[in-house]
């Protein structure tokens, strides 16, 4: 992507190199045009598959330096935003907390990365997305009955974690743009896991969600919404929730007895017809039950591996995959009217090119040069 395209054009933002949600924030932020400059460590690893570091600027520092931390303090003070993700105090502890910076720069969002959050009784505490979601109660509910089943690391890190990052963020910049007050951003993922289960807890407190798995509409207890073995042992994925469509599916599928099926919301029958309709699709294989469940409309779906989604028709339509340096991404989202042609920028190698970054930001020939001097920033 060309610099200054996007809606985030013009947005200067400085990551402190992390792991997970808070590069995954960055990246995000950089699809959409901001121009981001990560300050990574000067023993950074090149990982060129890890595409959530795509559509940076680098920066190699070795912050225990007091004055690789002024170069950093440099960079924030012409920074609309800054994002970290440490545990809470190692950014004080380097003399880069925001006391000190909004003292410099008043009008920027510092946006705070963690697990539990800044405060409370775990703030400091080690912790991966498991643990988080695990805390909020939205692993509980996912999974068959007889165990919780791990949703990867997308309800904690991405969901939870780097899209409420992303969301606070700009909302602080709209108030700051506004007022010149800038301000912290504190999420964590225990929030924001919780905050997605918005829904869920709103339905247990008023006595229509069973907190308990596989025991509502749409956690695996009912048969017109729930995933299904083919003879091919793929899989297929039915989400038939209005009647309409789980009339149309039940047609489709060629039950001798359709009548047998007409109580679509008697829970009571639910573990009967989910045994039917398992035995129905293993009549047919994958590719055959998309023919057959295509032809009206059934919200059914073959359930695609990761290459096979690459390759999906609907997927390629909408270019929602490229390749980039032998590198497979997935396209920014979501779609702008005004900026239509947003692409994956390159993920550069630790400290590549940073001369000319420093120079964009501000610094004078003479001081890069003077940084390479005292080992400063990491030699090329």
């Amino acid at each position: 992507m060309a610099q200054g395209e996007g809606p985030l054009a013009g947005i200067k933002v400085v990551e402190f190199a992390g792991l997970g949600p808070a590069p995954f924030c960055g990246m995000l932020l950089s699809d959409l045009g901001a121009d981001v400059i990560r300050i990574d460590r000067q023993d950074g690893e090149y990982k060129p598959w890890e595409v959530i570091t795509r559509g940076r600027k680098s920066v190699a520092l070795n912050l225990k330096q007091a004055e690789a931390v002024d170069v950093a303090l440099r960079l924030i003070d012409s920074a609309d935003m800054l994002l970290e993700g440490f545990r809470p105090g190692v950014m004080e502890r380097l003399g880069l907390g925001p006391d000190v910076v909004l003292s410099r720069r008043p009008a920027l969002v510092y946006g705070r990365m963690t697990g539990w959050g800044q405060t409370g009784s775990r703030a400091k505490e080690a912790g991966h997305d498991i643990n988080y979601i695990a805390a909020a109660g939205a692993l509980h509910g996912i999974g068959p009955a007889e165990k919780p089943v791990i949703p990867l690391n997308l309800v904690g890190d991405f969901g939870g974690g780097a899209l409420y990052l992303a969301f606070g963020v700009l909302a602080a910049l709209i108030q700051a743009r506004s007022t010149g007050k800038g301000q912290v951003v504190d999420c964590a993922m225990l929030d924001g896991a919780a905050s997605l289960m918005a829904m869920i807890y709103g339905r247990l407190s008023g006595g229509i969600w069973q907190d308990r798995r596989s025991s509502n509409t749409i956690d695996g207890a009912a048969h017109w919404y729930n995933t299904y073995e083919c003879a091919d042992g793929k899989w297929f994925a039915v989400g038939a929730f209005e009647k309409k469509f789980y009339d149309n599916l039940v047609a489709a599928m060629g039950f001798p007895d359709p009548e047998n099926f007409d109580t679509q919301q008697d829970r009571a029958r639910w573990p009967e017809l989910r045994a039917r309709f398992a035995e129905q699709f293993k009549t047919r294989t994958q590719a055959e039950w998309t023919e057959i469940l295509g032809r009206t409309e059934t919200c059914s779906s073959p359930i695609l591996s990761m290459e096979e989604a690459v390759a999906a028709p609907e997927n390629v339509e909408r270019n929602l995959f490229s390749t980039l340096e032998g590198v497979l991404h997935v396209s920014p989202a979501p779609r702008f009217s005004a900026s239509p042609d947003l692409q994956p920028g390159r993920i550069s190698m630790v400290g590549e090119e940073q001369d000319a970054h420093l120079a964009a930001w501000g610094f004078s020939e003479g001081e890069i040069a003077g940084l390479h001097d005292r080992d400063v920033l990491k030699p090329l």
